[in-house]
């Protein structure tokens, strides 16, 4: 019997024939219901998503064929992963496709906080000319703080290097030798939040880190400082941050991530002091392609450890 995959969120057609062109049988269905997967689940081998699609212990127990899921990016929070691995299914993943992209995002974020880009742009577009009201500062000489240092945060840093920042990192020594090849440095949670004219977030998503920057932690922060988060939106505690931009506790906030998503704190996303974009991290040519490639190839590649192809 042919091996058959259902893809349930977009993956680059490039990844598709990968896949095919591996005698794979390529289902793509998607958007589909939380009833529309449980009931079509039971009839595939593999099951390829994105962060839409919820695998869940339910969606599991329909899985009766599942051998290898495949998340076409860097989280698994949207996967069951322990019950996976009760059940021998191979999880696989592409951490690394997406990084130089979410990584210069992330500089992009910085640079329109630390010089008012898009204020100066409506402002531009409504017919003003208002040169001394948008004074910035430099990038050179300030901290950044890094909260995680994996392939994202590491490329991150190194760019932030070039702009002759200093850069600290909250993250376990072992990982964080690339980091360290540019001369950033260990610090305490409490440390990185006191000290980081920028603090951009790149860890992963888990119960330790939720709501890992609530109020406290960003009573912590000085008044000039900018977060950034382009990892996951729950690491963030919205009403604090909200709270936290109100009371001036710090100057901005740039998010691509948000708890619920689309975003239904509007209020938040309306701030003056907030620079928004719609989860656009990977959202890149080179990313797309690399991200459908690479998973596709994982897939494979775990099908074919286990002598199915």
């Amino acid at each position: 019997m042919a091996i058959r995959a259902l893809v349930t969120d977009p993956i680059d057609e490039e990844g598709i024939w990968v896949l095919r062109d591996a005698g794979i049988s390529v289902d793509i269905r998607l958007n589909l219901s939380k009833e529309e997967l449980l009931e079509a689940i039971a009839d595939y081998d593999v099951l390829i998503v994105r962060s839409r699609t919820k695998v869940t212990k339910e969606v599991l127990d329909q899985a009766k064929r599942l051998k290898v899921i495949g998340r076409a990016g860097v989280g698994l929070d949207n996967i069951d992963i322990d019950e996976a691995e009760r059940r021998g299914i191979v999880v696989v993943n592409t951490p690394e496709a997406p990084s130089e992209s979410v990584a210069e995002l992330t500089i992009g974020f910085m640079i329109a906080l630390a010089r008012k880009l898009y204020d100066a742009n409506a402002s531009m577009k409504e017919g003003k000319w208002e040169k001394s009201k948008f004074r910035g500062v430099e990038l050179r000489g300030k901290t950044l703080g890094l909260i995680g240092c994996g392939n994202i945060g590491e490329k991150v840093a190194r760019i932030a290097a070039a702009f002759g920042m200093r850069v600290l990192v909250k993250e376990k020594s072992e990982d964080i030798k690339g980091c360290k090849e540019v001369n950033a440095k260990e610090a305490s949670l409490e440390e990185l939040l006191r000290e980081s004219d920028f603090l951009s977030i790149h860890a992963t998503y888990s119960d330790e880190t939720h709501h890992l920057i609530n109020e406290e932690r960003l009573r912590m922060m000085k008044p000039t400082a900018f977060l950034i988060n382009t990892a996951r939106g729950s690491i963030v505690d919205e009403k604090a941050l909200l709270k936290a931009l109100n009371e001036g506790w710090i100057a901005g906030a740039a998010l691509d991530v948000y708890e619920v998503e689309p975003p239904t704190n509007t209020e938040l996303i309306k701030h003056p002091k907030v620079i928004c974009t719609p989860h656009i991290g990977s959202e890149t040519r080179e990313a797309q392609k690399a991200v459908g490639v690479m998973i596709a190839q994982r897939v494979i590649e775990a099908l074919k450890s286990m002598g199915e192809i």
